[in-house]
């Protein structure tokens, strides 16, 4: 296991609380993902996904967690930490939002917190990647101070690999 604290589940910034999983966030979550123009999971299917990142999350002490507006309640995505491409002392900071919440700095400030959260448990470095088409996260990335390392091809398309260091 890993010589890690533990990353706070409950943050919070000037606009937004970042706090983990309900099941009660399941129909949200599904409409987010709908966004993606893949079609629609079932309910079921984000309860059991859900489930599963509650999980992983018991296991590695990171999390990804949903994004809720302080002012307005309103979920309008996630932001955290996933072991994804990477490993679990160094993982990828990952985040996604509604389109609504688009352009306004949201995915800017879940990511400062995120960031500072896992600088708080001992890490190092963390990763991320991202399609090469997708320019507006490549811009939040770096002005959280990631800088591009390499680029990949998948079964996808090419995808970026970013870092940054916590130190």
């Amino acid at each position: 296991m890993t010589t890690f604290a533990t990353m706070p589940f409950h943050l919070e910034t000037e606009r937004l609380i970042l706090r983990p999983w309900a099941e009660s966030d399941a129909a949200e979550f599904c409409a987010l993902l709908s966004e993606r123009g893949k079609g629609t999971p079932t309910v079921e299917h984000i309860r059991t996904s859900i489930a599963e990142l509650l999980t992983a999350t018991a296991t590695t002490g990171i999390a990804l967690l949903p994004i809720q507006r302080r002012d307005e309640g309103d979920f309008i995505g996630y932001c955290g930490l996933i072991i994804g491409r990477s490993t679990v002392e160094e993982p990828e900071i990952a985040y996604e939002l509604f389109q609504r919440a688009h352009g306004r700095g949201y995915a800017t400030e879940a990511a400062g917190a995120v960031l500072d959260a896992a600088a708080a448990t001992g890490r190092k470095r963390l990763w991320s990647t991202v399609g090469v088409w997708n320019t507006p996260s490549l811009r939040v990335l770096e002005k959280v101070g990631f800088v591009r390392d390499h680029v990949s091809m998948e079964e996808n398309g090419e995808v970026v690999w970013l870092t940054r260091s916590l130190l």
